[in-house]
């Protein structure tokens, strides 16, 4: 009976959920686009309108990122690699455009000896433990 039991993948998105307000004859145009198949739904308009902006802006954005300067993407941070700054007796100045990942074997006592400051345009995944410890340094 169990060999019929799989094991489902963890779920790991690459995409961050916003919400947003918008008044009532936006949305009524917005569905009305729907209706007429423009869009697969509100969300397929709202992404591609999105999209359409940053593309607009992007030349804005690519001397933003070269300015502040920002690792753009996605930055992993392992346990191995603050050990390593640690006996190098080093911290981080952790600047990231995307999403920074702290490894949840971090412990918060490792992330404080070695990470001076994050700045994170996007999104921040590490534990609540690391994020409480680090909450002065995160900007």
């Amino acid at each position: 009976m169990t060999e019929n039991i799989y094991k489902l993948r963890d779920k790991n998105s690459e995409s961050e959920k916003i919400t947003i307000n918008l008044g009532y004859v936006d949305l009524g145009r917005i569905d009305l686009l729907v209706q007429e198949g423009f869009y697969s739904n509100r969300s397929d308009f709202i992404r591609t309108a999105i999209r359409n902006q940053l593309a607009n802006e992007g030349e804005a954005v690519r001397q933003s990122i070269v300015r502040h300067t920002l690792e753009l993407g996605l930055r992993d941070y392992s346990k191995s690699d603050l050990e390593a700054v640690k006996a190098a007796g080093e911290q981080l100045e952790i600047r990231v455009l995307g999403l920074a990942r702290i490894a949840t074997d971090v412990t918060p006592e490792l992330a404080v000896a070695t990470i001076a400051s994050i700045t994170v345009l996007g999104a921040l995944h590490t534990s609540a433990e690391v994020k409480s410890a680090l909450a002065d340094r995160i900007r």
